[in-house]
């Protein structure tokens, strides 16, 4: 009995690889499904707040989202982009502001940062932040397709404000630009509360406004 079954089971193990290929032969000239995008996504999302990326998976991902695993790798390169691509949905591009101050740049930033904070996406930045210290795969990831976006923002913004003479143009513009991404970040890995807009005009206000505008010490130059 044994001995006659493990052919038939062979056969339909074949089978099954044969219509799979031949799904996906019909599928690789369509165009790509963005309700489907949506739902590998937020599978992927809920798994990442649930269970964190290391134990997350492209097989838990595609079962949560009743889909097949041909559907995911037909969109993402692997686990890195897809999630972060899932964060970036979530969280949204970051417009940028041009108001002609860097005071109300600034400001504007800070009601985007705190716009649709909520429980669940605390735990998805939970998650991802404590594997992108880890992972260097999502670390190059991340910074290319998420974080570089961000901090141009902040560069354009400074930038400006340089041009306007409100900023010094030998400060370190670079180094202001990632202030308020890393004390939100830290905020909601340290504590775990949401980066309400109150907490991000507090840091534009007290923290990133000052050392901006203060005018540079003159400390001869840096040591090597």
């Amino acid at each position: 009995m044994n001995s006659s079954s493990e052919p038939g089971n062979g056969a339909a193990e074949e089978h099954g690889a044969v219509e799979e290929q031949g799904a996906d032969r019909r599928t690789a000239g369509r165009r790509r499904d963005p309700a489907r995008d949506d739902e590998l996504c937020r599978a992927a999302l809920e798994l990442l707040a649930e269970i964190g990326y290391e134990r997350l998976s492209i097989d838990l991902v595609a079962a949560r989202a009743h889909a097949g695993k041909g559907a995911v790798y037909r969109r993402w390169a692997g686990k890195a982009e897809l999630v972060v691509e899932a964060v970036s949905r979530l969280k949204g591009p970051l417009v940028e502001p041009d108001t002609g101050s860097l005071r109300g740049d600034l400001e504007e930033i800070a009601r985007a940062f705190g716009t649709g904070s909520s429980a669940f996406q605390t735990k998805v930045m939970v998650g991802l932040a404590s594997a992108v210290v880890q992972d260097a795969g999502l670390r190059e990831v991340f910074n290319e397709h998420f974080g570089k976006s961000r901090r141009q923002v902040f560069e354009t913004v400074l930038r400006r404000a340089v041009e306007r003479g409100e900023v010094s143009p030998q400060r370190d513009t670079a180094l202001l630009s990632g202030l308020l991404p890393a004390l939100v970040l830290q905020r909601v890995v340290f504590t775990g509360t949401p980066p309400d807009a109150a907490f991000a005009h507090r840091v534009v206000h007290e923290v990133l406004l000052p050392l901006a505008t203060a005018p540079l010490p003159d400390t001869g130059p840096l040591a090597p």
